[in-house]
């Protein structure tokens, strides 16, 4: 099947980056009916959290549309496993996040599919490993998520796994596909959001790798939260200095002003993205001409019919498409499954039992989702995959090559 007929009309949520100050703690954004164990059955609790209120709602909306659709589907079907599940709010605050961990072990939760978001994930993952719980998160991408000292990628946690793409795996992979198509530009210009960890790690790696196979990097330059409105110093520089390819390692919305920006001052270099750019073309009010030509990074595997299959009832479902939160989530429920089904887990096992059983499939397993083939895992928890280049053409997403 063809990327482009999969996704024709948009891809993704909109997907904004922003808190919403809320009182109070945590409220349950959704549960299972309750499922009881039949015919053999394994009743496993599963829990996780993200932002389903306020500015960063659609991040976690998006995970949780397709973490329930997922657990629908393993209940109704022949496996052995079945899913009691809970998703908490946590309005991507990290306090919020560690409120909700803390219902969620409550109500006793076994396994986790985490955190949405890095900024809270990397505040529940000490508590994940206190309370040796296993958790995979699908979005989470920041190395201080799976790791104490992220700095020098030492002392993992040991129990937080990723499905998505680590921050240094999508600067490696940009470099390196830059550099081997040179058509796209050969000057490179970098504008990334400092006061944020996903860019700056994203970035961080970016630039060692360029150095490292000898791409051109002529500008770089950073915002920050408070100043990520007006990039009319970032571009003008930029153009001066010559850069015919800008590298925006961000999510969608700053990206989209930049696009903006850009086009009003004639500026008109290759814009290369990464995952979290994914959502820009349902942006409210965006001009999707704007984004032609732009390239990005994206995870799904799409010549399949399983990944058709989850996009058609995802849509019929919710009404929208799967953003890349939405692909990585619903590759969680059913990695879970799997590791669970080959560690012939009971509902009795505790969560420790449980945590035990998950790492050592996890780091010995192969798993084949919509996001790729042959997905495997180290034991930091670190997946191993493969990021597909997509360019978006006539308003849609379609295969870069």
């Amino acid at each position: 099947m063809k990327f482009n007929s999969l996704v024709k009309g948009g891809l993704a949520a909109a997907m904004a980056f922003s808190m919403m100050a809320c009182g109070g703690g945590s409220s349950s954004a959704s549960s299972s009916a309750p499922v009881e164990a039949a015919d053999g059955s394994v009743v496993i609790k599963i829990g996780g959290s993200g932002p389903t209120t306020g500015g960063a709602a659609q991040y976690g909306q998006a995970v949780e549309n397709a973490f329930k659709l997922a657990c629908d589907e393993v209940n109704a079907s022949d496996s052995k496993i079945k899913f009691d599940y809970r998703f908490e709010d946590d309005q991507h605050d990290p306090e919020k996040a560690a409120s909700a961990y803390g219902v969620l072990k409550d109500w006793g939760m076994q396994v986790s599919i985490g955190t949405v978001t890095s900024g809270p994930g990397q505040n529940v993952s000490p508590l994940y490993k206190e309370d040796h719980i296993f958790a995979l998160t699908p979005s989470a991408s920041s190395l201080a998520v799976i790791y104490e000292d992220s700095a020098n990628m030492t002392n993992a946690f040991g129990t937080v796994f990723q499905m998505c793409f680590t921050d240094p795996n999508q600067g490696i992979v940009s470099a390196d596909y830059i550099s081997k198509h040179p058509d796209l530009g050969t000057k490179v210009g970098i504008i990334w959001k400092s006061d944020d960890n996903y860019s700056t790690g994203v970035h961080e790696t970016f630039t060692a790798e360029a150095a490292k196979i000898g791409l051109d990097i002529v500008f770089d330059a950073t915002f920050t939260n408070d100043t990520a409105n007006d990039f009319s110093v970032q571009l003008t520089q930029a153009k001066d200095a010559g850069a015919d390819l800008l590298y925006m390692p961000m999510y969608y919305d700053p990206a989209s002003l930049i696009l903006g920006q850009a086009n009003a001052m004639g500026y008109a270099p290759t814009f290369f993205g990464i995952d979290g750019m994914d959502g820009i073309l349902s942006l409210e009010n965006f001009d999707k001409s704007l984004a032609e030509g732009v390239y990005l990074l994206y995870p799904a595997n799409t010549n399949d019919e399983r990944t058709a299959a989850f996009f058609k009832n995802y849509q019929d479902k919710y009404g929208d498409v799967p953003n890349q939160f939405a692909v990585d989530a619903y590759d969680c429920v059913y990695a879970i499954r799997q590791a669970l089904e080959n560690a012939n887990a009971e509902s009795s096992m505790s969560a420790s039992e449980l945590c035990d059983l998950m790492i050592s499939q996890f780091t010995s397993m192969t798993y084949d989702g919509i996001t790729g083939k042959s997905i495997t895992w180290n034991a930091n928890g670190e997946v191993s995959k493969t990021p597909l280049a997509v360019k978006i053409v006539d308003g849609a997403y379609a295969a870069a090559e």
